[in-house]
């Protein structure tokens, strides 16, 4: 498992197709916030997820095997008890690197990649790290006045 600034610098610098699984187009969801931060840095993002045509103008794929570009990362948005059929799917493609997302853990999956030779990360956001390591951190996407350190000028009740 990847898990050193060096190895995350390196992956985030290297590879720059990301395939997001379970990506949604609600604008506050935490993986739609990860996806236009990646658009905007230079990275090509491919939503995966079964229930929409198209997230942030880009198509939407059923699954990873549908995808028909050569894919270096996949994203997983999704519960840890579902990352396994993800990770098969990775190797299938041909994925270099299998990133779960902050709180999924799926240990047997990441074995299974690590054995195919994708290099896996568990328990961080691509956005984050690429905020800590290449001085992204103020970024913020979108003014949806929904996080910001300034106290509200009245309150919404």
């Amino acid at each position: 498992m990847t898990d050193d600034i060096e190895g995350l610098r390196r992956i985030l610098s290297t590879y720059r197709t990301v395939a997001m699984v379970g990506l949604s187009a609600d604008w506050f969801r935490p993986s739609n916030f990860a996806a236009k931060y990646l658009i905007e840095h230079g990275y090509t993002v491919i939503p995966v997820n079964p229930r929409y045509e198209e997230i942030l103008g880009q198509k939407c794929y059923k699954s990873l095997r549908d995808i028909p570009v050569p894919v270096d990362v996949v994203d997983v948005f999704r519960k840890t008890e579902d990352v396994m059929p993800v990770a098969e799917d990775a190797i299938a493609i041909g994925a270099k690197v299998l990133w779960q997302q902050i709180g999924v853990l799926n240990y047997e999956a990441a074995a299974k990649a690590e054995a195919a030779g994708l290099e896996t990360v568990m328990d961080r956001c691509m956005k984050i790290e690429h905020g800590r390591l290449f001085g992204g951190l103020n970024w913020v996407g979108v003014n949806t006045r929904v996080i910001s350190a300034k106290r509200p000028r009245h309150l919404a009740y």
